[in-house]
């Protein structure tokens, strides 16, 4: 496993029964039923990968259209819980 990804895992915080800030949102376009959609679903992802591409969407290193705009609202604290609540 990469650095990287075990310093993530290890940084993921527990999964909270309530949705996190901005959580709840996410399935707008990232609907959890939707599988084959253009947006894809989140469920049952990793979350060290969901967080990864925050990062990626926030620092500006992942082209998108709306993402990079999203991800600079929630910090890493916040996008780490957002993942590891997204994807359950």
């Amino acid at each position: 496993m990469a650095p990287v990804v075990a310093l993530l895992l290890g940084a993921m915080p527990a999964v909270a029964e309530e949705a996190p800030p901005g959580a709840s949102s996410c399935f707008g376009c990232h609907s959890p039923t939707r599988e084959g959609a253009t947006i894809p679903s989140l469920r049952g992802r990793d979350p060290a990968e969901v967080a990864a591409a925050m990062r990626a969407f926030r620092d500006g290193t992942r082209p998108a259209t709306v993402m990079d705009r999203l991800a600079r609202g929630f910090t890493e604290a916040e996008s780490l819980a957002i993942s590891a609540w997204v994807v359950r």
